[in-house]
């Protein structure tokens, strides 16, 4: 998450013609907020913070992306974080970043925030919610897919769902290999955008690393 903050930041000092500077100056204080976050209330600050934003710039779909982004990042480590209450919120957050998005390259970055929502759902109770949450999680990597083949996030997280999964049940680290090489061929592959997601890089490697021991 830091080296995310870290790229998006540095990308942040680039002028666009097509951003205002009020806009390009809330997002990068955002950012800066997000990256400083340490606790579920930091997170949730963050995202309230991303969500005045969105409110404000109507055609902008990253303020509402972040914010679902902000309300990720505890949900994976906080075990008093309510998961469904949780995974409402950034759903909700990505309906309003899909409003604003105009390509099939933002909305792909959407499916993958979708896919980890719905994964922390199922999450809570594996067995019972797999026909239902599980199938919502990979039914957004697959749209995600099919929106833009060259985003690396959709198949870092197609390969951590199978390298999470065991070996009996389709998954384990054979399988996930090649999703993992094509995440990284694909990270080194993209051009960096101001503001633009640029997270997963590293997960991807350290997770290729373990498949190959």
């Amino acid at each position: 998450m830091k080296k995310m903050i870290a790229a998006v930041l540095l990308l942040a000092t680039i002028t666009v013609n097509a951003q205002s500077d009020k806009f390009a100056a809330g997002m990068k204080k955002n950012l800066e907020q997000m990256g400083a976050a340490k606790t579920t209330a930091d997170f949730q600050a963050a995202a309230s913070a991303f969500e005045r934003i969105g409110d404000a710039e109507k055609t902008q779909w990253l303020p509402y992306y972040y914010a679902a982004m902000c309300l990720t990042i505890p949900a994976w480590a906080d075990g008093n974080v309510d998961k469904d209450a949780n995974a409402d919120k950034i759903k909700g957050f990505c309906a309003k970043a899909e409003a604003a998005a105009t390509t099939n390259e933002d909305k792909a970055e959407i499916e993958a925030v979708k896919n980890m929502a719905a994964t922390q759902q199922m999450m809570v109770d594996p067995q019972s919610r797999w026909m239902s949450y599980g199938k919502e999680a990979g039914d957004a990597l697959t749209k995600g897919m099919q929106l833009d083949p060259n985003n690396p996030r959709v198949y870092y997280l197609q390969g951590m769902s199978l390298f999470n999964t065991p070996e009996q049940f389709g998954g384990g680290k054979d399988k996930a290999k090649p999703l993992f090489e094509k995440a990284v061929e694909l990270y080194k592959a993209a051009k960096p955008k101001p503001f633009y997601p640029d997270w997963g890089q590293k997960e991807t490697e350290q997770k290729l690393a373990e498949c190959n021991q």
